[in-house]
């Protein structure tokens, strides 16, 4: 698969998806700051997929660098392509142009590139990111994701996104989407953690047969954030079969681990505050793992899901309890 700096996805509604983006969540070791500066170093590294969320509070510092790199000429605003996100607690209908024009305001941007639902998990409507009750335990709630989609298809209509999608859904939650009555676009991508210990195989392949673009995020394992990830857990980067191929084609075993997932067909979100790391990351383009290189990572699969929330399982759409 003949990949470039500038290869990209054609998604269904016609828009071009870069191939590699930068991820933009920082966790609380890192301040918003760094995250904006490190979206500078990405975009001068190469970069023009920014994936940011309002959930990560810190879209504010992630437009101030993307506007910057304009101002400076780096980029121009139609080649950078932004993905927001819709946070948990705007999923009812008339609080889903609200989220969107928020995170626009904060970003000082005239749009989106892409708006995706972040998660089929929903919180208690209103402005409290993460609402709890007396007992310090979250308040979900149960709104139609059908209805937030007509919601999301208004705000497409209204070119505040030019395309939109979904996170964190499983197959049973996109046919929910896919199959409604009335539908006006369908999603142009699922993204979802993916690595080569959750290689997302039976998810591909389905959202392949509906033209939808898979888009994986933690690539490199986790950032192990103690209280969300398991800290037992096996490390994707430390992995003897990835670093085995890794040292045979003189590679990291970071992009070893990127270009497996690119050459089955799915974007990659990589995420570093290092620089040399950020700009090591995009280097994934001038070399190819052979069919044997593919079909041994496709062994080191453990459908182990980093990405756990304990206390989200109670939310009666809380995606992973089904296979995928």
């Amino acid at each position: 698969m003949a990949l470039k700096p500038d290869s990209y996805v054609v998604l269904n509604d016609g828009h071009k998806m870069p191939m590699v983006g930068f991820g933009t969540y920082a966790p609380d070791t890192y301040t918003k700051e760094q995250a904006g500066e490190s979206v500078k170093v990405a975009i001068e590294a190469g970069y023009r997929h920014i994936d940011c969320a309002f959930l990560y509070q810190n879209e504010v510092q992630v437009g101030q660098a993307i506007r910057s790199k304009i101002a400076d000429g780096t980029v121009k605003r139609d080649e950078i392509f932004y993905t927001g996100k819709l946070s948990n607690n705007n999923q009812a209908p008339e609080r889903v142009r609200l989220g969107l024009e928020k995170s626009l305001k904060d970003l000082q941007l005239d749009y989106l590139d892409l708006f995706l639902i972040h998660s089929p998990v929903e919180f208690k409507p209103g402005d409290d990111l993460f609402p709890v009750d007396e007992n310090g335990k979250f308040i979900f709630h149960n709104t139609d994701i059908r209805q937030t989609w007509k919601a999301m298809e208004a705000c497409r209509d209204a070119g505040l996104a030019r395309s939109i999608g979904v996170s964190n859904f499983n197959k049973r939650q996109l046919e929910l989407i896919l199959n409604m009555p009335g539908l006006k676009y369908k999603p142009v991508c699922n993204q979802v953690e993916c690595h080569i210990f959750l290689n997302q195989s039976k998810l591909l392949e389905f959202c392949k047969s509906q033209d939808i673009v898979l888009v994986g995020y933690s690539v490199l394992g986790s950032s192990r954030v103690e209280g969300w990830i398991d800290q037992d857990s096996p490390k994707v980067l430390e992995d003897p079969v990835l670093n085995t191929i890794a040292k045979k084609l003189s590679r990291s075993p970071a992009q070893v681990a990127m270009r497996y997932l690119l050459q089955r067909g799915i974007v990659v979100l990589a995420k570093s505050f290092t620089p040399e790391r950020i700009k090591q990351n995009f280097q994934v383009f001038d070399f190819e793992l052979s069919d044997e290189d593919i079909k041994s990572l496709d062994v080191v699969n453990k459908n182990l899901r980093y990405l756990i929330i304990h206390p989200w399982k109670e939310s009666p759409k809380y995606p992973f309890h089904d296979e995928y």
